[in-house]
């Protein structure tokens, strides 16, 4: 057994094996391919028994390749971008015996990207309106390029009709005049135009089917501002421009209106202006929106119609807040300000009034402190009573009566605390507590009426705050030692002048 081992190995290194090779094209470059140009050829391979090939590559390269070899393949215009123009794809070869053996032979494919002119299919019939801009915009639905390269738009120069324009970006524009329109009517334009795709200039021409409008169509309808949701505050105004066109002919206009979603918006603010030009004007009011609702959204439909009935319409949302009525406010405002400067007013009117009389009964407690003093001490504890004449007195007949010793006593002690009557002094302090509340009332009021005399001044939060220390001012503590009422109303009322007399900074504001 081992001696045939032995043998069996001699005689295989006596006839080495050769590796089978795959057959390929060979000439240079045949692996560099365009997009959409399709390569063929057949594989084989040296060894000349039967074999069976096969390929590993993605489903999706749509190659045709079967058992004998046949290759087939046409690469689609997808594979390769445009912006980096190339692309690999490795495909693997292989090759099988019936005696199990097979060999594998990968090759990479370069796709290069290859441009293809912008296409152009028929494009609907622009209809034309008389006296209007047209506008068509050569849609993307008709006109692209297959590669998604960058379009740019030309026009042929020389069948442009005068006042047509096209855009790079395909926006052809053409206001028409009466007779261009009539001569419409019998002989509809076809006018060329040239795309070009970027950067690799592509061209192809194009065509634009110009006619006159022959439908019964409907109004056209034009809001200026534009807008199709409009935010308003309660007291701000909405001005809309609302301008009619027929493409059939102005004269084929009937009338234009609106129906809101809000019943109290009444038809009255849309104005006629002329036949095709209406004015809506309007501004909700305070009480517009609720102060729990904060906002209220209405909805308008403007429309147009024609002697057909043919309608066009526009819907518009309009956002109505809350406000708060400034002016209202502002009369509010101002009624604390003048009230508070009356109770100012009044309450110097009182303490003037206050003053008057302080004085005199002043003047009274200096002029009669002796003959109280005489008549008080009669109310003194006393022995005996008995009748005297007062000396150095013009009335002699006066009498009076005399007491004795003890009874001087009391009435030098009463002499000296004026016990009966009213105190000279006691008026003092309340003169002067008089005198310094109304220096401090004129000073507050003065300050309130010059601080707050505008409207503006009113509306900050300072005002508030002044008015609580302007009545600290007139409701001073001090008022009640002077029996005094702070809240006394006067007989007549107090009128601004009064006011502005008082306080000259007053404003009526």
């Amino acid at each position: 057994m081992k001696k045939f081992l032995l043998s069996l190995v001699v005689g295989l290194s006596l006839f080495p094996s050769k590796a089978q090779q795959l057959i390929l094209p060979d000439s240079a470059g045949w692996n560099m391919l365009l997009e959409g140009k399709e390569l063929s050829f057949q594989l084989k391979s040296d060894r000349q028994e039967e074999v069976r090939f096969s390929l590993e590559a993605s489903n999706d390269l749509g190659i045709s390749f079967d058992s004998i070899g046949n290759f087939k393949w046409t690469p689609s215009y997808e594979l390769a971008d445009r912006v980096s123009k190339t692309k690999d794809i490795t495909i693997i070869f292989q090759a099988n015996w019936r005696d199990g053996k097979r060999i594998r032979k990968p090759v990479t494919f370069v796709i290069m990207h290859v441009n293809r002119a912008p296409i152009v299919e028929e494009m609907p019939v622009f209809y034309v309106k008389q006296s209007s801009q047209n506008n068509y915009q050569i849609s993307s639905d008709y006109v692209f390029d297959p590669d998604g390269d960058p379009l740019v738009f030309k026009p042929s120069v020389s069948q442009m009709p005068e006042g047509a324009k096209l855009s790079s970006q395909g926006l052809f524009t053409w206001a028409l005049s009466r007779s261009q329109f009539n001569a419409l009517r019998s002989n509809p334009l076809s006018l060329e135009f040239v795309v070009q795709d970027q950067p690799d200039k592509g061209e192809t021409i194009g065509k634009i089917k110009i006619a006159q409008t022959q439908l019964d169509l409907p109004p056209e309808l034009l809001i200026v501002p534009s807008d199709s949701v409009f935010t308003l505050k309660e007291d701000e105004t909405l001005n809309l421009k609302i301008y009619i066109s027929d493409p059939n002919g102005d004269d084929n206009v009937r009338n234009a209106g609106f129906v809101s979603s809000d019943t109290r918006i009444q038809n009255s603010i849309l104005k006629e202006n002329t036949h095709l030009q209406y004015e809506l004007t309007w501004m909700p009011g305070y009480e517009f929106v609720q102060e729990v609702q904060k906002q209220i959204d209405v909805d308008l439909t403007l429309f147009a119609l024609d002697k057909s009935n043919n309608r066009a319409q526009r819907k518009i949302k309009i956002k109505i807040q809350e406000t708060e009525n400034v002016a209202e406010k502002d009369n509010l405002q101002y009624q604390k300000y003048k009230n508070n400067l009356v109770s100012a007013v009044e309450l110097l009117q009182l303490l003037d009034e206050n003053q008057k009389k302080l004085n005199e009964d002043y003047k009274k407690a200096k002029r009669g402190k002796k003959h109280r003093s005489i008549v008080n001490a009669s109310l003194g504890a006393t022995t005996g009573f008995s009748p005297i004449f007062l000396e150095n007195d013009p009335n002699a007949s006066k009498i009076v009566s005399g007491v004795g010793g003890t009874t001087v006593l009391t009435l030098n002690t009463l002499e000296a605390t004026e016990v009966i009557g009213k105190s000279k002094d006691d008026i003092m302090d309340k003169i002067k507590i008089n005198v310094d509340i109304r220096n401090r009332t004129q000073a507050a009021g003065d300050e309130f009426a010059r601080k707050f005399a505008l409207k503006s001044a009113r509306r900050t939060q300072d005002f508030e705050k002044e008015i609580e220390k302007l009545r600290l001012v007139i409701n001073d503590q001090r008022i009640v030692l002077l029996e005094l009422d702070a809240y006394k109303k006067n007989q007549v009322p107090v009128e601004s002048r009064e006011i502005k007399r008082t306080f000259p900074d007053y404003s009526e504001e």
